[in-house]
C-alpha cells in the first residue's frame, strides 16, 4: 500500500486584496461589485432644471395673457402692437341692392330684333362675339334687322344716340334690342340662351320669311344706281360730286328686305 503524504507545515502567505501597482491603478474599480455601483443615492438623481423647462414655462405665461379679457392697461403693450383694421363700408358692387339702369328702348322695332354689328375682323374677339350673337338669334327664326356698322356709318351715329355714348372707343359690339328694348351685349345673349329666358323673350314676335332676300342676298344692302358704287357723281356744271343717294361706300339698303329702315 502507498503511504500517506505528510501535510506541509509551510505557511502560504496570502497577499492583500488591494493592488498597488500604479499601472493597474483601475483594475480594481473594473472589478469591483456591480452592487457597490448602483446604490441609490437621492442626491444626485435630482437635476437642474432644463432651458426647455423654462421656455415652457414662458409660453404658458404668455398664452395665459393673450386669453385674458381685453381691458385698457391690463395686456402688455407688445400683445396689443397688431393694427386693427378700420370700419371700411362696404362698396357698391357688395351691396346686394344694386340700382336699376334706366331702360333704354328703340321706336319703331316693337316686333322684331334689331342687332348692331360689325362684320370686320380687325378686332377678332369683337368678330367672334358679333358672329355668335348672329348665330343664336337665327336659331330662333324670328325677323331680324341686322345692322352693320362697317357698311354704313350711320348706324354708329344711330346707335351712340340711342345709347347715349360720345366716346366711340367705349362703344362696343354687339347691341341687341328685343321687341324695342335694349337687351345687351354678347355676355347677356349668352346667359339668356342657358338659361331659356332668351327663348321667352323672342316667342312673342313674328316669324321671319324662309328663304334669303334674291335681291341683296342677306348681305341688305346692293350698289347704288346712281354712282353704281363710287359714291362720285360727274355733272357737266360741277363736275365731280358726292352721291347724296349712298353712304360712303356707295351702298344704299334694300328695298326687297322685309327690315326696312327706322
Amino acid at each position: 500500500m502507498w503511504r500517506s503524504r505528510p501535510k506541509s507545515t509551510v505557511r502560504i502567505h496570502r497577499t492583500s486584496s488591494n493592488f498597488s501597482c500604479s499601472s493597474f491603478k483601475d483594475i480594481q474599480s473594473l472589478c469591483a461589485d456591480d452592487s457597490d455601483q448602483h446604490h441609490y443615492h437621492p442626491a444626485a438623481s435630482k437635476k437642474p432644471s432644463s432651458i426647455f423647462h423654462r421656455v415652457r414655462a414662458a409660453n404658458a405665461v404668455l398664452r395665459a395673457w393673450s386669453t385674458r379679457p381685453t381691458e385698457p392697461g391690463c395686456d402688455p403693450p407688445e400683445l396689443n402692437s397688431a393694427p386693427t383694421e378700420p370700419n371700411v363700408p362696404p362698396s357698391s358692387s357688395e351691396n346686394p341692392v344694386a340700382k336699376s339702369e334706366p331702360s333704354i328702348s328703340l321706336p319703331g322695332a316693337e316686333k322684331r330684333i334689331v342687332v348692331y354689328f360689325t362684320s370686320l375682323r380687325v378686332v377678332r374677339s369683337t368678330f367672334e362675339d358679333c358672329r355668335a350673337v348672329r348665330s343664336i338669334l337665327r336659331g330662333f327664326r324670328v325677323s331680324i334687322d341686322e345692322r352693320d356698322l362697317s357698311m354704313d356709318s350711320a348706324f354708329l351715329v344711330e346707335l351712340q344716340g340711342i345709347l347715349g355714348q360720345e366716346d366711340k372707343a367705349k362703344l362696343t359690339l354687339p347691341r341687341v334690342f328685343i321687341g324695342g328694348r335694349y337687351i345687351g351685349g354678347a355676355e347677356e345673349i349668352r346667359q339668356l340662351n342657358e338659361t331659356g329666358e332668351l327663348k321667352k323673350l323672342v316667342e312673342r314676335l313674328p316669324a321671319a320669311e324662309p328663304g334669303v332676300c334674291e335681291v341683296c342676298g342677306g348681305y341688305r344692302f346692293i350698289l347704288c344706281d346712281e354712282c353704281s358704287g363710287s359714291h362720285k357723281c360727274y355733272t357737266e356744271k360741277g363736275g365731280l360730286r358726292s352721291c347724296t343717294e349712298c353712304n360712303e361706300n356707295g351702298l344704299i339698303r334694300c328695298p326687297s328686305c322685309s327690315c326696312a329702315p327706322l
